[in-house]
């Protein structure tokens, strides 16, 4: 066991635990301030309940030991034998409840940000429900394929460093599945975030959270890990610059809601990347990203007609998307020898390698959150009336105000 690498992981992982709440904000800024409560008990509703979950049994499903290549065995139901005794599967260098914990970060954060696409219309029993299923029926089985050992993903050599297709591709799917089938919210056209500053203090959270999420997944703090440090920052400003520009030229103003929203479709976009490329590498991945997740809200959305509240799908499927493409084209063992290959560096077989985790990603997480609304519409009403959408959910689903003006 490592001491120093011990305190590196700790450290990451309450830094990836810190992008909850900072999601949170960059959230409830950008909704009316009738829901602004709402939608950050969404966050914070998932901290709490999957924390149980990955507990009880989720964990068990995800890392332990394989089962088909498909999901893990309930060997560590209740993290029986889950101790400080390092896991050699994972790492012979961390104690083996400190990578359940770090990984249950990315667990947390995931489902929260599905909540961006369905912001303003669902109604908190339904959202509990989903929680708990998709955690365990989606999040879980696509974590073991990729990350776990035996994985078929994983033995099939699909990179995924930190999170694209588990976090990102995962959750931006199943986000836009919701909001088609929840429908579009009855004042979508006049709505607006009801406070900026919220939103880009969550971002900056988020920021900083990505760091100990991209580059904890190192599990040491080594040249990978700086290399992705540097990547994850070099990715996300050059996303920020992109997106700026596009909407500079297309709609005549440079917004600070661009602006943080080209930062975070960066950090997306090289999570799965950051531990395989180089940094001029992951500067063309934040620029294309910036620019593809720009189109993807402003032109894609309104094409389809599909009500991503947020830009959940925007920001998190398309820029996952993107990134495993592009680890696909840019990947190389000189920065990564545990990696591939990739296109531009002799590797062919890598991006086809990718390709097929993207689709299976989509299907899987499409197919899953489909037969979870239905099967969580047979129980109870998913979406809020349309009175309780007109009060706004703070009031309907919480008895709670946001703001209260001064006497």
């Amino acid at each position: 066991m490592n001491i120093g690498d011990t305190v590196f992981i700790f450290l990451a992982t309450v830094m990836v635990m810190l992008m909850t709440p900072g999601l949170a904000l960059f959230y409830g800024g950008m909704v009316k301030s009738k829901n602004v409560l709402s939608t950050t008990m969404h966050s914070y509703g998932a901290m709490a309940i999957v924390s149980i979950q990955w507990i009880l049994i989720g964990y068990s499903l995800a890392f332990g030991p394989d089962w088909n290549g498909l999901i893990g065995g309930l060997d560590w139901i209740g993290l029986k034998d889950v101790t400080f005794t390092p896991n050699a599967d994972y790492s012979t260098a961390l104690p083996h409840n400190l990578f359940m914990m770090f990984q249950l970060m990315f667990a947390v954060l995931t489902p929260a940000l599905i909540s961006g696409a369905f912001a303003e219309r669902m109604r908190f029993s339904a959202f509990l429900l989903f929680i708990v299923l998709w955690t365990t029926f989606v999040y879980d089985p696509v974590a073991h394929w990729v990350w776990g050992v035996g994985g078929w993903l994983r033995e099939l050599g699909a990179l995924d460093f930190a999170g694209g297709n588990v976090v990102h591709i995962t959750s931006g799917v199943s986000g836009l599945v919701l909001a088609i089938m929840l429908g579009k919210r009855k004042d979508v056209h006049s709505s607006a975030p009801h406070h900026l500053p919220f939103t880009v203090l969550g971002a900056g959270l988020l920021w900083f959270g990505w760091f100990g999420f991209n580059v904890g997944s190192a599990l040491t703090l080594n040249d990978v890990a700086l290399t992705a440090f540097i990547n994850t920052n070099t990715a996300a400003a050059m996303a920020a610059i992109s997106w700026v520009v596009c909407e500079w030229i297309i709609n005549k103003k440079p917004t600070v809601l661009g602006a943080v929203s080209g930062a975070i479709s960066g950090l997306v976009a090289i999570t799965p990347a950051c531990g395989f490329v180089t940094p001029l590498s992951s500067l063309v991945i934040g620029l294309i990203g910036g620019a593809i997740c720009f189109l993807s809200v402003f032109y894609l959305k309104k094409k389809l007609g599909y009500d991503d509240a947020l830009d959940a799908f925007g920001c998190h499927g398309i820029g996952g998307t993107w990134g495993g493409i592009a680890t696909g084209l840019f990947a190389t063992t000189s920065v990564n020898s545990g990696g591939a290959d990739g296109l531009f560096y002799g590797g062919a077989a890598l991006l086809g390698k990718q390709c097929i985790a993207i689709l299976a990603t989509y299907a899987f997480a499409a197919l899953g959150t489909f037969l979870i609304v239905k099967v969580i519409g047979l129980f109870t009403q998913v979406r809020a009336n349309e009175e309780e959408e007109a009060i706004g959910l703070d009031i309907t689903m919480h008895g709670e105000k946001a703001y209260h003006e001064s006497v």
